[in-house]
């Protein structure tokens, strides 16, 4: 009893310890808050007009930065559904294996109904010991939440939670809203803060306020600016931070924008098909988080080496083609509209019947 007692106190003290971020980016928070409401809307600034409009732009971006914020935050990251968790039979069946090809030929069996196109860099199924279940395509298991989590981006210990399909586009918004935040603090606060320099202004405590407040919220801008970039070119690409850093395999190889539908549908992945949906943070994500169109062939100038070969026939017959080998989901098969794709054994066919007369035309387009 004492090991797993004093396993459970390390938990409880670990959890503590993770909402510190959180509780340090709420203190700056609060008092941000009230140095601009009170120490410089109120007390230093004298115009009437200048003051009612400020205060009323500063709450509106207020109250969507913290209602993003508090979605990133308290927003359970989806794990994978019970279709790719082992059943009571296949554990057994697999532990009775040894590791090695017998063990795989279990999973390929399982994951043949499953809509999962991506493997380990050995070419395995992908697979997670801990959870017991075949990993979908872009999840990973956290060691902090100590979970699999659908597209998994990364564990921010900033809204102590991993940031994945579920949240994902809280946290762009979350972004978002604080670099406006810490925009406008700056850009109303910068002629007061001039003043404070010329001694232009009282000599009372909202001169502290108003000289840290542009300090604090200039520094704040420059960081969340850089990672706004960064995630906004994530979203363009159709990529996760995971990887950003380590390229997904597919059966084909490996293909850095394998998930790369064109920057529209990349970007209605993330926000949705409704528009007026997408300033809220409320989801509206495309999708399911289990199963992802696919792109075969790569047409990004950083990656000009195409899996079907240096061919320029194939190449040029396959650009602009999707694959996934299986159906999609019927709530991801809308991504694809108007976008011809292709199935494994559509190609066989096709190659056995055309292959002679037109080499280069392979893959036949679906409607």
């Amino acid at each position: 009893m004492a090991p797993s007692g004093s396993r459970s106190i390390k938990r409880g003290c670990q959890r503590v310890l993770y909402w510190i971020p959180v509780l340090f980016i709420a203190l700056i928070v609060a008092w941000s808050y009230y140095a601009y409401v009170l120490q410089l809307c109120i007390e230093s600034i004298e115009d009437t007009g200048e003051k009612v409009v400020y205060l009323l732009v500063y709450h509106v971006v207020f109250i969507m930065f913290v209602w993003a914020y508090w979605q990133t935050i308290f927003t359970k990251p989806m794990n994978p559904l019970k279709e790719f968790h082992l059943s009571y039979s296949d554990k057994e069946l697999l532990e009775r294996e040894d590791r090695g090809e017998s063990q795989q030929e279990i999973l390929r069996r399982i994951a043949k109904d499953l809509p999962i196109y991506t493997r380990t860099n050995s070419g395995a199924i992908r697979f997670c010991d801990r959870c017991q279940l075949l990993k979908p395509d872009r999840c990973h298991h956290c060691s902090v939440c100590d979970k699999c989590i659908l597209k998994m981006d990364h564990h921010c210990p900033w809204v102590n939670n991993c940031v994945g399909f579920s949240n994902y586009k809280y946290f762009m918004l979350f972004l978002a809203y604080s670099l406006l935040y810490c925009l406008f603090i700056t850009a109303t606060d910068l002629q007061y803060f001039i003043k404070f320099w010329l001694n232009g202004l009282p000599d009372t405590q909202a001169k502290f306020h108003i000289l840290f407040l542009f300090f604090s919220a200039s520094m704040f801008s420059v960081s969340l600016a850089s990672l706004f970039i960064y995630h906004c070119w994530l979203v363009c690409k159709n990529r996760s931070t995971l990887e950003a850093v380590r390229a997904p395999v597919f059966r084909h190889g490996t293909d850095k924008n394998g998930f790369s539908l064109g920057f529209s549908k990349n970007f209605h992945q993330v926000f949705g098909d409704e528009v007026k949906y997408w300033p809220i943070p409320i989801f509206s994500s495309s999708g399911d988080g289990c199963s992802f169109p696919t792109c075969l062939v790569n047409l990004d100038p950083e990656q000009p080496s195409s899996p079907t070969g240096s061919n320029p026939a194939n190449k040029s017959a396959a650009e602009g083609r999707q694959f996934p080998s299986k159906p999609l989901r019927e709530s991801q098969s809308r991504l694809l509209t108007s976008t011809p794709s292709w199935t494994e054994s559509d190609s066989a066919t096709d190659k056995d019947k055309k292959g002679a007369s037109n080499p280069g035309m392979t893959i036949e387009n679906e409607a």
